[in-house]
């Protein structure tokens, strides 16, 4: 598996941790994971983590950039982030996915919330993300 590009210390995931007020923050680009309060090292070892921020470079992939944004701006305005359909298919792969991404990245699949299991834990209350 190749991994796409990862920005530590991104400016645009900063401005993001700066609107939500979280210590951290994974957002997508495009075919790139932005990061800011966590190391690249860090974000590797949480494989939910991964695997739902690689659903959302697939779906980038899948409807192109522009559709895609239009389709997750007006899904957010209409339902609000956490009920966002993108977000929600998102989470579920996080919990779906996070023993291959484990497996792959030779980590250990950690126990508890937000690590593949739960879904309040996942919905981006610990670890928000943004996808653009």
């Amino acid at each position: 598996m190749e991994l796409p590009r990862i920005v530590e210390h991104s400016p645009w995931a900063r401005i993001a941790r700066w609107n939500l007020k979280q210590p951290n923050v994974a957002m997508v680009l495009g075919k790139t994971i932005h990061l800011s309060g966590v190391t690249r090292e860090q974000f590797l070892r949480e494989p939910s983590w991964v695997a739902h921020e690689m659903c959302h470079i697939r779906q980038v992939q899948e409807r192109g950039l522009l559709r895609f944004l239009w389709e997750y701006l007006v899904e957010s305005a209409r339902v609000g982030y956490y009920a966002n359909r993108f977000e929600v298919e998102a989470r579920e792969a996080g919990a779906r996915d996070a023993a291959h991404y484990a497996a792959l990245l030779a980590v250990p699949l950690p126990d508890g919330p937000g690590r593949g299991g739960s879904e309040q834990a996942s919905a981006g209350h610990n670890r928000p993300d943004v996808v653009v």
